[in-house]
């Protein structure tokens, strides 16, 4: 240690040399300027990093719950969402650890592993490993997609349409009723309900998150989209493709009634007009 305090070591002890002139400047700081507090930096720093988890972790868990939240399953095609979802992290979160884990034995014991051919390194850790990964991935979600399509055969479904506009959202119920509703969606609950997205000027998508995935509605073009409500209730719905200045307004609800009461439900719906027609004179 020379005059300065300053602790002179070699090889590894660069990062000690760094942390004393840390103090060292911090105390000369505090001498100086008149600052005072009774932590070093390194105390600090961590104090800050725990500060700044207690707020950053409670935002993100925040978005997991809510109205719009996919992580809130309300039927079985949004189930099957979710858990693909928490498949894909829990993935995602093994492989990171097992990199975090190669990166530390890397540092703390330099050479381990020189002794094994580089070629079996890239093969097994950059070939063989993330094929073996990234299929086992690709088949859960294809069987996942697979039970969230429509299929023709099934009975007792009920359909229904999505019209979107610039900016809102008609809903029209063939063979039910004549009503037409905007920015409210009527659907039975428990019983599958088939989304006709009829596309009308520009491309929208339509999507329910606690009750399924979303689907495109293209000018030109119908999409499908099958949902089924657990049961009655109400859930937020939502316009996932930007369409112009007025995407924010492009919110719609989606009311799960008990299956008995569906037809009674339709036709006491009052027919709201249009945001085209409340501009009218």
């Amino acid at each position: 240690m020379d005059a300065h305090g300053v602790d002179r070591v070699t090889r590894d002890g660069h990062g000690r040399t760094r942390v004393h002139l840390a103090d060292l400047l911090h105390h000369r700081a505090d001498g100086r300027f008149g600052l005072a507090h009774g932590s070093s930096p390194r105390a600090l720093s961590g104090w800050r990093s725990a500060r700044l988890a207690a707020l950053v972790v409670p935002i993100g868990l925040s978005g997991c719950a809510g109205n719009l939240s996919a992580l809130d399953p309300a039927g079985p095609a949004a189930r099957s969402t979710a858990t693909l979802w928490w498949v894909m992290a829990a993935g995602g979160t093994a492989i990171f650890i097992l990199v975090m884990v190669l990166l530390t034995i890397a540092f703390l014991r330099p050479g381990i592993g020189r002794d094994v051919d580089p070629k079996r390194w890239l093969v097994w850790g950059g070939l063989v490993f993330p094929s073996i990964v990234l299929s086992a991935l690709l088949t859960f979600a294809l069987l996942t997609g697979e039970r969230l399509l429509a299929h023709p055969q099934t009975p007792g479904v009920v359909t229904v349409e999505a019209r979107p506009h610039q900016w809102y959202w008609e809903f029209h119920y063939p063979g039910l009723t004549e009503t037409v509703t905007n920015e409210v969606l009527h659907i039975p609950a428990g019983v599958p309900v088939d989304i006709r997205v009829v596309g009308t000027d520009v491309i929208h998508s339509f999507w329910v998150p606690r009750l399924g995935g979303k689907i495109d509605a293209i000018p030109g073009h119908v999409n499908v989209i099958r949902l089924t409500a657990d049961r009655p209730g109400t859930f937020g719905g939502v316009c996932a493709e930007f369409c112009g200045t007025g995407h924010v307004a492009m919110g719609f609800s989606v009311i799960a009634h008990p299956e008995e009461g569906f037809e009674q439900a339709l036709a006491d719906a009052q027919a709201t007009p249009s945001p085209e027609t409340q501009d009218q004179p």
